[in-house]
């Protein structure tokens, strides 16, 4: 008797997250005092910049009761603290909810003592030799080492543990600009690589032709814009639906919509599917005005931060969803969109952390729907072409 091969589960692309996000550090080897004392300074510096988070333990020592209505058996209390928002949690946290609290985080420091995290920094504190022993084998990835006051030499067993010691950066625990400027620099290398996609795949009911294979330049529309997207991202990809990729040059890469039926949300889903570590600048075809002007200036003026960089529309001032930078942190959010029964692009833009920029110029990105769209732009295009 023989039995087939069970794949149990989709083979998928994974972002690389860690316990908490995508650059966690874990600071460990002082007392936990210490370590807070650091991470406010980094936070304070650095979060006018970035979203800072930062991940410890309770330090009590006695069993602390639960707050509020936990006590009576609640298993969510949510209070607006004027100043902040706070939610008490009355059952463990399993794994994947720290990875979706964290999501927007850009940095996060995590206390080491009590959490792990993928890159660690190490503090060599003569009164914490024995608790650095015991988490000596979580030290895979350190990448700094502090040294704090009256530590003069770095044990032993670090060295062992560490074999490349050498090579990394040694401050002293009081150096705090340069602890603060390494955490900075450290932030910027992560920015996600920026993608291009061209959305083609929609019906073109209005138009009543598929407006990608429309003729503005001398080429087709999505071709036109690929090559111009080629100057500005590290790879470009025309989305399209699977039965259109026959008709597309194989010159030229294309994702097809693998969360079907949603129109220009399930595109970019998919290209976050494909890539979720990328960011996606995400263009749609029906816009034939658009030049390296508007490209240049949005991605010049790109904000990482927020989940999207995008143009505020001049006719109601709400995001233009389809001339935009969507980063890596959105993929999650607009999951959590689609699970509440939303797929339109610029609801999520709407209702998130967007940056908003004022359009260089407001025709460029103006659509081109129906027969009599194509005429009137059709028109301005070649008065141009022939004023040049």
């Amino acid at each position: 008797m023989t039995s087939k091969e069970h794949k149990k589960h989709a083979s998928l692309n994974k972002p690389a997250i860690g316990n908490f996000g995508r650059n966690e550090w874990a600071i460990l080897g002082a007392p936990c005092i210490n370590i807070k004392l650091l991470a406010a300074d980094i936070i304070a510096a650095l979060s006018p910049q970035y979203k800072v988070a930062y991940a410890d333990a309770s330090h009590n020592d006695e069993v602390t009761l639960p707050p509020g209505r936990l006590a009576n058996g609640a298993v969510l209390e949510y209070t607006d603290q004027v100043n902040y928002q706070q939610f008490d949690y009355n059952s463990a946290l399993k794994p994947v909810m720290f990875k979706q609290q964290f999501a927007c985080a850009d940095l996060i420091l995590v206390n080491g003592n009590h959490h792990q995290a993928d890159k660690q920094v190490v503090i060599i504190h003569n009164n914490k030799i024995a608790s650095l022993q015991k988490r000596v084998d979580q030290l895979t990835n350190v990448q700094l080492i502090l040294l704090a006051d009256g530590a003069t030499e770095i044990f032993d067993f670090i060295k062992e543990a560490i074999p490349n010691w050498q090579q990394l950066p040694i401050y002293r625990l009081d150096e705090t600009e340069k602890i603060i400027n390494f955490f900075r620099t450290k932030t910027q290398e992560v920015k996600p690589v920026l993608n291009g996609l061209v959305l083609a795949g929609g019906q073109s009911v209005r138009m009543g032709t598929d407006k990608g294979a429309l003729n503005w330049y001398g080429k087709e529309q999505r071709y036109f814009m690929a090559d111009l997207l080629k100057n500005y991202c590290d790879e470009v990809y025309i989305s399209c639906r699977e039965e259109q990729k026959q008709d597309i040059e194989a010159s030229y890469q294309t994702l097809s919509d693998t969360f079907t039926n949603l129109g220009p949300f399930g595109a970019i889903l998919s290209a976050f599917r494909e890539k979720p570590g990328s960011a996606w600048l995400v263009v749609a075809c029906d816009m034939p005005l658009l030049d390296a002007d508007t490209f240049e200036h949005l991605i010049q003026n790109r904000n990482a931060s927020s989940i999207a960089t995008a143009y505020e529309s001049s006719f109601d001032g709400f995001p233009e969803p389809l001339i935009t930078i969507w980063e890596p942190k959105s993929y999650p959010v607009m999951l959590a969109f689609l699970a509440q029964g939303y797929s339109c692009p610029r609801k999520v833009l709407i209702n998130s952390d967007t940056t908003l920029l004022k359009p260089l110029n407001t025709a460029a990105l103006a659509n081109v729907n129906t027969p009599e769209d194509f005429e009137q732009i059709k028109q301005q295009i070649h008065q141009k072409i022939a004023s040049t």
